[in-house]
């Protein structure tokens, strides 16, 4: 290694601890080890602790050595580079992706991340001027229209092998159970990941085949991640995958539907429509209503749910002028 790249990589280093010394908690050497590991820099504990010995010399920096591990942090009164500059807006704003993308980001990003994770909690918490942005956490909520469930249990070696995999575009080999519990082994690439309601789906190809699948992460007993790297099909978005209601256990085939539904069921019908087609004929006691949507189990599961409120269901696809009872 030539000097000057030597040179560059110390620098780096330095500014990269600097970086994640927090001014209103203690850090750790080992700790700012692990979140330099998830970004690709990996020195031993050793020469975190004499760089950190370093830094304590030369910037407002409180060294704790009441017990071991030491631990670092910025004086509260420091302005220099490293210590948190987030305002409420901004803290607020951290608050609420960690805890709505927490499932969906890498383990590397939320690693690489916990340092203003941490700080945005603290500022929110205990600084009396952001009193406004702390309790707007508490005024807002993401609800939900079906019956709420707990969300089932995930391995947590499972997603983060998952979301390696996924963020690198390598093979994944997954084994997996089904609901009737036949276990199999398969090797995948890897091309989504999405939240329904309390459940992960992992969108994938399987080797082999030129179609995708959606896996519940929760059923994934094992994953594996192969030093292979894939190429995505460039044909595979996952925006029409959702938009063609495969997450509906749909074939993304389109179709037009027309049923009555009792007025005071339906009238939300009439606010949020199906679909920008959406036809609504007010009859004596009901809407009959057609729109153009895609044909899937969630569509058919939705109009059974009104029971007896809906009926007349019927279901026209492709070229066809003709409607026919589903």
């Amino acid at each position: 290694m030539s000097k000057r790249k030597s040179t560059q990589d110390s620098l780096v280093l330095v500014l990269e601890i600097l970086k994640r010394i927090p001014k209103h908690r203690k850090i750790t050497a080992l700790e700012i080890r692990e979140q330099l590991e998830a970004i690709g820099i990996s020195r031993d504990i050793r020469t975190i602790q004499r760089n950190l010995e370093m830094l304590s010399e030369h910037f407002a920096i409180d060294r704790d050595t009441r017990s071991k591990p030491y631990g670092y942090s910025f004086e509260r009164s420091s302005h220099t580079l490293g210590a948190s500059s987030l305002n409420a807006h901004e803290s607020l704003l951290l608050a609420l992706a960690e805890k709505h993308l927490k499932l969906l980001l890498p383990k590397d990003v939320m690693q690489s991340l916990r340092p203003h994770f941490t700080e945005a909690k603290y500022n929110l918490e205990f600084d009396p001027k952001n009193h406004k942005d702390r309790v707007w956490k508490d005024k807002i909520k993401v609800v939900t229209e079906s019956q709420p469930l707990l969300a089932p249990k995930i391995d947590n070696k499972v997603l983060e092998s998952i979301s390696k995999a996924l963020y690198e575009d390598r093979l994944l080999t997954v084994t997996y159970h089904n609901a009737n519990k036949q276990v199999r082994t398969s090797t995948v690439m890897p091309l989504g990941l999405a939240q329904q309601g309390v459940r992960l789906y992992l969108v994938c190809r399987f080797e082999g085949f030129n179609n995708e699948r959606s896996l519940a992460v929760h059923r994934i007993n094992d994953a594996i991640v192969s030093s292979f790297n894939f190429k995505r099909p460039e044909s595979f978005s996952l925006a029409k995958y959702d938009s063609d209601g495969r997450f509906g256990f749909g074939e993304g085939e389109s179709c037009q539907v027309q049923f009555d539904i009792d007025k005071q069921a339906g009238y939300h019908l009439v606010e949020t429509p199906l679909s920008e087609d959406q036809v609504i004929e007010e009859l004596e006691s009901t809407y009959r209503v057609s729109a153009t949507v895609i044909d899937s189990f969630l569509l058919d599961k939705w109009l059974k749910s009104f029971g007896t409120d809906v009926c007349n269901i019927y279901k026209k696809k492709g070229n066809s002028n003709v409607y026919s009872a589903s």
